[in-house]
């Protein structure tokens, strides 16, 4: 019997489809070895040596494994094919006493039967330079987190995290914030023509004023303007016709397919990647049982095996024509940063359409695979073609231009959606024929008043879009780093964008006195191509960590010694404190704002801020005060007493008030039922 170790349990059965008699598969479940939670771990005076150790919760899986792996004729590790993978791979090794340079390791881009038998026929040792890579990108991770952290909970608010990564997306937003306040727009004025000719309305619009370009500033310029064409006939000055061609869109990457799934389908960052997860790791397809859609999720390449571009092409043919098959298949170049480790993201299998597997799949997981499939199928199909008609009218000594764009050939639009769509609102801009020295007709002139925009803010995937063009973190980090602002507080979100809160800001503010060396795009951007050169052995982990250490421990000394703090400042209230008949104030805690009352130490009253948005939800089954929702650090609600300081209740249910005749335990609210917290009883549904 061999062994199979994986990382996800979800995975098991899809694996053991294709693995067959004679194998076994276990799970992980994710890291089984790291860094302790309760301790910095990294010994500054021995080259950097990390600590580590078996995580608490895994020692009981691991005993299980090492079982298991006793009795296996020979042991494979199957964790993802990505950095963090090959680090796990090697933590794995290590627990089982496996020598990582023995062929121990084998890796699949997708769960199908082909790729695992391939796999299988090609075990290889494992990669220490990936591992090195990881590892250096943990320690450093650890050094700003843990020698980071502890200063600004002590300058600004206590329980605050800091990240390398994780501050760079928090400055980025607090920028842009900073960027949309202080913008001044600027008026100009459209000035445009409505024509019309053989029934057919066009527009055109102003231009130029004697053969350089016109920019109308306001309304004295409009009137000028508005008096000089006042009785000119628009004539036909010129038209020239092109024909433009719209290459295919390359398939997905992890960034490419957040972006877009976030701007077509509206879905959350966390939605996307947990429903992605699903779909690479597994899902029940009636009649097929457990199984794999699309390959592995976390890639920043858009290359394509040879066999599943030769699959899309022969379904394009079959599905659309040959005439929508490119006479040599597409290929796309990754970005310069790009590791390409692996291919872009794609269906395994064209056979397997959106339609078939529909009603075996969410609705979330349905969108995003037929996003996934139409993107693939597209990037396999020909250019879009395109009339192109530009007509410049002579008014006097003004010139209007006119466009139009039709739609020749579908080529990849016939496949991929979005592009449809926009090219069927372009296609609107027909205009008439007509020819040069015509004299054309004017039915109204228009004006309309704009003021310039300011940048929009962040949204999640814009985000992504930004620290992927910018070089910062990773596939596999941009949805936690992203996620993690909003847990932790440091960013709002208002409808779809990212908004700053002020703690937010004055993180930023306080990194950016002390830290702007180390936390800053451009740095960021610097270590992941060091991490890349350790990847391609092009470096030693060692050295990329102690130059980032030498210079960072400077920067940690003046900040702490800084007599500089940020903390809020408590703001008065016209609340009285009941106790003692002060004022309470409003200050900041560790789970948001709360009142205290200004007569501390003497008086230590503290109760709930409330807002129009905090209210009571329910009663305190211990002193019958109001209680109230809170959220935990990871932005999980939790209820709690008012009277804290007397009061300790605490539940992560809404309380009645009332107890449980027969166990004497809190009733809670579960919908819109009522039940015992500690047993089966149901209390009578009240009328």
């Amino acid at each position: 019997m061999k062994l199979v170790v994986i990382e996800a349990p979800a995975k098991r059965e899809t694996l053991k489809k294709y693995l067959g008699n004679g194998y076994e598969v276990f799970a992980t479940k994710g890291h089984i070895r790291d860094l302790p939670v309760k301790s910095f771990a990294i010994d500054l005076n021995n080259n950097y040596e990390p600590h580590y150790e078996i995580n608490p919760d895994k020692k009981e899986l691991i005993a299980d494994l090492r079982r298991k792996a006793d009795k296996a004729d020979e042991v494979l590790i199957a964790t993802d094919p990505d950095r963090e993978g090959e680090a796990i791979s090697w933590h794995v090794a290590h627990v089982l006493g496996l020598d990582p340079s023995t062929k121990c390791r084998i890796q699949f881009n997708e769960i199908s039967k082909k790729a695992v038998e391939k796999a299988l026929k090609e075990p290889r040792a494992i990669d220490l330079n990936l591992v090195d890579a990881q590892q250096a990108r943990r320690v450093m991770d650890r050094m700003v987190g843990y020698k980071v952290s502890p200063i600004i909970s002590k300058k600004i608010a206590p329980k605050l995290s800091a990240g390398r990564v994780q501050s760079v997306a928090l400055k980025l937003v607090v920028d842009r914030e900073v960027e949309i306040e202080n913008f001044k727009p600027e008026e100009y004025w459209n000035v445009s023509a409505i024509h019309s000719k053989n029934e057919i309305s066009f527009k055109s619009a102003l231009a130029n004023y004697k053969n350089k370009k016109i920019k109308v500033e306001n309304k004295e310029q409009v009137d000028k303007v508005l008096s000089d064409i006042k009785g000119q006939d628009f004539v036909v000055e010129a038209i020239k016709k092109t024909k433009t061609k719209s290459h295919a869109p390359a398939p997905f990457t992890t960034s490419t397919m957040q972006q877009d799934a976030g701007n077509k389908l509206k879905m959350s960052l966390k939605k996307i990647t947990s429903c992605a997860q699903e779909l690479y790791e597994g899902v029940e397809i009636k009649g097929e049982g457990k199984m794999a859609l699309i390959t592995y999720i976390r890639t920043d390449s858009t290359r394509v095996s040879a066999d599943a571009q030769a699959a899309c092409r022969d379904y394009v043919a079959q599905k659309y024509g040959k005439e929508f098959v490119p006479e040599k298949p597409n290929i796309y170049a990754s970005k310069g940063n790009a590791q390409d480790a692996h291919e872009a993201i794609r269906p395994i299998s064209m056979q397997m359409t959106p339609d078939m597997v529909k009603d075996s799949l969410t609705k979330e997981n349905y969108r995003l695979y037929k996003l996934i499939y139409e993107r693939f199928m597209a990037s396999q199909m020909t250019e879009a073609e395109y009339s192109n008609v530009n007509v410049s009218f002579k008014v006097g000594d003004y010139t209007f231009k006119a466009v139009g764009k039709t739609l020749e050939f579908e080529g990849f639009t016939k496949a991929y959606k979005e592009y449809t769509e926009e090219d069927k609102e372009k296609e609107d801009g027909k205009l008439p024929k007509m020819e040069e020295g015509e004299v054309v007709k004017v039915n109204e002139i228009k004006t309309e008043q704009k003021f310039t925009k300011p940048p929009a803010r962040y949204t999640e995937t814009s985000l992504v879009k930004a620290m992927e063009e910018k070089g910062i973190g990773r596939p596999a980090t941009y949805a936690a780093t992203i996620t993690i602002l909003t847990a932790r507080a440091y960013c709002d979100k208002e409808a779809r964008f990212l908004v700053p809160t002020d703690l937010g800001r004055r993180i930023t503010e306080y990194l950016d006195k002390f830290f702007s060396k180390v936390i800053n795009v451009k740095f960021t951007a610097y270590m992941e191509g060091r991490l890349d050169d350790i990847a391609e052995d092009k470096d030693e982990w060692v050295d990329v960590v102690d130059s980032f250490w030498t210079g960072f421990k400077g920067l940690l000394t003046n900040a702490d010694s800084s007599s500089l703090t940020m903390k809020a400042q408590p703001v008065e209230t016209d609340i009285k404190c009941e106790k003692c008949g002060h004022n309470m104030l409003i200050r900041e805690g560790r789970f948001g704002k709360f009142l205290g009352c200004s007569n501390f130490p003497k008086c230590k009253n503290v109760k709930p801020y409330e807002t129009e948005e905090k209210k009571p939800v329910g009663k305190c089954p211990e002193c019958g005060k109001s209680v109230y929702a809170f959220k935990t650090k990871k932005g999980k609600n939790f209820y709690a007493c008012e009277d804290k300081e007397n009061c300790h209740f605490m539940s992560w249910d809404i309380p009645t008030g009332e107890k449980c005749p027969n166990c004497g335990k809190p009733i809670i609210r579960k919908g819109k039922f009522e039940k015992c917290s500690g047993c089966d009883f149901r209390p009578e549904p009240k009328k």
